[in-house]
């Protein structure tokens, strides 16, 4: 059985931010149903040896509010990687998401928190399935 201390992660975050955060109130607190989009986008950035995660959630409460937040994070694989192009991508698609929901969920707890308004808690759910779809 392996240490702990020896198991050491080829995928790094470099660092995260926030790069939009929009909320927009339309109305008062109601009944309807809030309906969330999800979307990712990944870039290299080849020449410092980076990648770019960008997870994107946007949500419409009709009546009540529209919010979009974007959630940028910037990956490395440790220099001894051995890793094709491939398996970088798939290492990321799973990854990377998975590493920045937890992030993105306690923003937008935060971000609804609001007077007149439900504060959204997202429970968990199956990241490979969201990137799928």
């Amino acid at each position: 059985m392996n240490n702990q201390s020896e198991i050491i992660s080829v995928l790094k975050l470099i660092k995260m931010y926030f790069n939009k955060i929009e909320f927009i109130r339309k109305g008062f607190k109601n009944e309807n149903t809030a309906k969330f989009n999800f979307k990712t986008q990944f870039f290299e950035q080849k020449e410092q040896n980076l990648f770019k995660v960008s997870l994107t959630t946007q949500c419409e409460k009709k009546d009540e509010y529209n919010f979009e937040i974007e959630l940028i994070g910037i990956f490395s694989f440790s220099e001894d990687s051995t890793f094709t192009g491939e398996e970088k991508n798939i290492l990321l698609t799973k990854n990377a998401v998975a590493i920045l929901m937890p992030y993105m969920r306690s923003q937008i707890s935060l971000l609804t928190a609001q007077p007149d308004t439900d504060c959204v808690v997202l429970p968990p759910f199956n990241i490979n399935n969201m990137i799928k779809e």
